[in-house]
């Protein structure tokens, strides 16, 4: 895809959006959709033109590669074993959504009818579904009453099949687990394959599916490598964006919005810029050089994540994608994908989902598992083992641990402070160690046994509640489902960033949609959601009124 560089400076827009990925490409598509008002897209990354960008394998090689992504670690956490996890973000046109793992989940009902019953009118589950479904392009099975068939956003099916993933499921119903085909549907509960973001073969980012056909629009500008250092405020109204080019102080510049500047920087870029602008706690900001021009408690804090474990087995009797991504199996396998075949160069890492309960009286899943005929390295998804292996992954569905984001400084190039505070609630403690015990199950089935020759991570000597939990202080790591730093909330709601219609608390002409205005986490992956929130976001912002739902 092209872009454009600003080669101006102080130019003016109608709106100024920050961060092109999955919401802000889709913000960038329908806000300029019309062709009457005029729209900047600042993406502080490149262009999206490496070819590992749009095959789906290739995240192997662009998610820790600093061109294409913002290498954020965590602070060191009580429960993470003096360990900083890593926690990539895109910093690319698609922004994470080129690099991410392809999962498409939008999550449970319940969740997005408790945001609405925490104060935020307009956001239950009948008010977002039909932004979930205008975006959709479902391919495959499905109910259309909660499934969208004619969006940007191809979804599909898993077309390449393996026997240890039909013998996982197969394991999975035995224990009592159901089959669900349609986890986006009616209901989640359930084991199956995956539904994903690839179709023909090729990666389906935010950048591909809604900037590239709106690129061409005249109305729209988008520049690449444009780092945004402050939103620029008069008085108590946000007036445009000042940014850099390259990370060059020499290329400093400045873009006006003269309806709105809108922040889709993600759950650590859009607190740290709102910060840097002076808008803030106000003792954090003045202990880090920075001027109050807004006092806001709650910006940077809330932050929560998925903290995922992933057991490993070594199996027999069968090859499993560890040698199919290897020599001459690797030779094959590029050769399908070019006529466009099932092949390993076109999958999301994570093959098949199993979402259920920690224990009997959970009123819905509170817990999701990952399936693949494939392992990895001490639980870091691409790093594949040189032995025949499976991986079964699980997470907490809904964690209670709550962290922040803070900037360091006043430099803009600085990381700032990550701390998602992993399993500091003694609930996430309890229901992770469940669910350790719940995928160690799903891998000692019946139907997997012709299969499994021993278990390797955390191995058989690990049984007692405090051997895996000190296993998952040890080996669990980010699922990179960041979200809630600038969540929503009313104004009673003191440590609330955003209304229920995504403008920031006290400051006119400046909205954010993205992970960060998310209040409580919802059930899935998180990609999904971002997106539904632009998608609303948009008609927020042109007046128009809500989509009716079900």
């Amino acid at each position: 895809m092209t872009s454009r560089q600003n080669n101006g400076n102080g130019d003016v827009f109608d709106y100024v959006i920050v961060g092109s990925g999955a919401a802000g490409a889709i913000l960038a598509n329908r806000l300029s959709a019309d062709g009457k008002a005029t729209v900047c897209l600042l993406e502080a990354g490149p262009s999206d033109w490496h070819p590992f960008l749009h095959i789906p394998a290739g995240f192997i090689k662009t998610l820790f590669n600093p061109t294409f992504t913002w290498q954020f670690n965590t602070e060191v956490g009580e429960h993470t074993n003096g360990r900083r996890i890593p926690v990539p973000q895109g910093r690319t046109l698609g922004g994470s959504t080129s690099v991410n793992g392809l999962v498409y989940n939008r999550g449970q009902a319940a969740d997005y009818d408790e945001w609405a019953a925490l104060g935020n009118s307009g956001w239950s589950y009948a008010e977002v579904l039909p932004y979930f479904k205008r975006m959709e392009c479902r391919i495959g099975e499905g109910d259309d009453r909660y499934r969208g068939r004619n969006g940007e956003l191809p979804i599909t099916d898993i077309d390449w099949k393996h026997p240890l993933c039909d013998a996982f499921i197969a394991g999975a119903v035995g224990m009592g687990i159901p089959r669900n085909p349609d986890y986006n549907g009616a209901k989640q509960d359930g084991v199956g394959y995956y539904q994903r973001t690839i179709n023909h073969g090729w990666r389906m980012s935010a950048a591909r599916t809604f900037l590239r056909p709106a690129k061409s629009r005249p109305n729209l500008s988008i520049y690449t490598n444009a780092h945004a250092t402050q939103v620029l405020l008069d008085g108590k109204r946000a007036t445009g964006v000042a940014y850099v080019l390259n990370k060059n102080p020499v290329t400093a510049r400045k873009v006006s919005a003269s309806r709105e500047v809108i922040l889709c920087c993600g759950a650590i870029n859009t607190p740290k810029l709102l910060q840097l602008s002076g808008i803030g706690p106000a003792a954090l900001l003045r202990q880090r050089g920075i001027n109050v021009q807004h006092e806001l408690s709650g910006v940077g804090e809330h932050l929560t994540d998925h903290y995922s474990v992933r057991l490993v087995a070594r199996v027999k009797n069968i090859k499993t994608m560890n040698e199919l991504a290897t020599g001459l199996g690797l030779i094959g396998q590029i050769t399908r994908w070019l006529f466009r075949q099932p092949s390993i160069l076109a999958l999301s890492p994570s093959l098949i989902h199993f979402f259920w309960k920690s224990k009997e009286g959970v009123d819905r899943p509170d817990l999701q598992g990952v399936f693949s005929p494939a392992s990895y390295r001490e639980g870091y998804v691409g790093m594949l083992d040189n032995f025949p292996g499976i991986t079964a992954g699980v997470w907490q569905h809904r964690p209670k641990s709550l962290g922040y984001v803070r900037i360091r400084s006043a430099d803009p190039f600085a990381n700032p402070e990550i701390q998602p505070n992993y399993l500091q609630h003694p609930d996430d403690r309890r229901v992770l160690v469940d669910g350790i015990r719940l995928a160690r199950k799903l891998l000692e089935t019946p139907e997997l046994a012709p299969y499994v020759e021993c278990e390797t991570l955390p191995g058989p000597a690990i049984q007692s509640d405090e051997q895996l939990l000190d296993f998952a202080h040890r080996y669990g790591v980010s699922s990179y489902h960041l979200n809630g730093t600038s969540h929503m909330g009313p104004a009673s709601d003191k440590m609330a960033v955003v209304d229920a219609n995504l403008r920031v608390h006290g400051l006119d002409g400046l909205r954010i949609a993205d992970s960060s205005v998310i209040p409580k986490m919802p059930s899935a992956n998180i990609c999904a959601a971002t997106m539904m929130i632009a998608e609303k976001a948009a008609d927020m912002i042109l007046g128009r009124p809500p989509l009716s739902g079900l």
